[in-house]
């Protein structure tokens, strides 16, 4: 009897696991996106960041989540060969024949990956913005960060290694430097209300927001229109419905980022002027949690669209 991988659809002989695949997707892919967007933000943005308690547990959290869906995501790809029971894929026989299948070695080598981001982070908790600013640390964040972007663009639709991986790449690469950057401003920076770092992070981060938003709509429409390849099945399939769903998503995120970048132009230079007034950043912090939120559904409903089949 062939095991349940050997199929094209295992989530039809574990149905019951889709959930909580897609779910740990979610994780995995908003914990790259939080932990290499927010150590990007911090390092070439916000170095002091490197030395806030609530940066740097922001960033630990998502080092953790990420290492626990990579590893559980190994055990859910044995658990489809065993009629979806999760405890009988724990078995060392099950968890082997797992990491010999093509996501298996993917989640394994992410798991490692997710190790080595462990030790990466905690140089910059023993040494703080000392740590950001050193070319050996900045080097293998970069490779690390960059690896990290990669498996999780290996674990979706794009299989043929040319362009198509290059989008993908760049895709998730934006995403994380927008939704990353946001969350570390919004959970680290602006609570300090400090009128010289609002003064030089958040025009700077405006602009690099911006340029996330193009990369992100340029490389998703290209990525969309590959799977799909027509404008019937945005209509005619599931996995169209999901991605409307997605756009539509993206359409409320950047209404809220349009409210966000209108603060900055017009009340930015009041709110340093008053030394980081509270009522007057107030406006500007909702601003951005909408932003992040919705962002955060946008990632989520991606993850949807990876266990999901296209054309379906």
């Amino acid at each position: 009897m062939s095991p349940a991988w050997a199929h094209d659809d295992p989530l039809q002989i574990a149905p019951s696991l889709g959930t909580f695949d897609a779910g740990l997707r979610a994780v995995g892919y908003l914990a790259v996106a939080i932990f290499v967007g927010g150590l990007l933000f911090t390092t070439l943005l916000w170095p002091a960041g490197a030395e806030d308690r609530r940066t740097r547990r922001v960033l630990g959290v998502a080092c953790l989540l990420g290492g626990i869906s990579a590893v559980a995501s190994i055990v859910v790809r044995g658990a489809y060969a065993v009629n979806g029971s999760l405890t009988g894929a724990l078995r060392p026989d099950v968890i082997s024949a797992a990491l010999d299948t093509p996501l298996g070695r993917i989640f394994a080598a992410e798991a490692m990956l997710w190790l080595l981001a462990a030790i990466v982070l905690g140089a910059v908790l023993q040494r703080g913005a000392a740590a950001t600013t050193s070319p050996g640390w900045r080097l293998a964040a970069l490779a690390i960060g960059f690896s990290l972007i990669r498996t999780g663009a290996m674990t979706g639709h794009v299989e043929d290694g040319g362009w198509g991986s290059v989008i993908a790449i760049a895709h998730l690469t934006a995403i994380a430097a927008w939704l990353g950057g946001l969350t570390v401003l919004l959970a680290g920076l602006l609570p300090r209300r400090r009128a010289d770092e609002l003064a030089e992070v958040v025009p700077r981060f405006s602009r690099w927001a911006l340029a996330a938003v193009v990369v992100i709509v340029g490389s998703g429409t290209v990525l969309a229109w590959r799977l799909l390849g027509s404008w019937q099945a945005f209509t005619e399939t599931s996995y169209g419905y999901l991605l409307l769903a997605k756009i539509g998503l993206l359409a409320l995120v950047l209404a809220a980022a349009h409210r966000s970048k209108n603060w900055v132009g017009t009340r930015l230079r009041l709110a340093v002027v008053l030394r980081g007034d509270a009522s007057t950043v107030r406006p500007f912090v909702y601003s951005v949690a909408a932003e992040t939120t919705l962002l955060l559904a946008v990632v989520t409903a991606a993850s949807l669209l990876v266990t999901a089949t296209p054309g379906r």
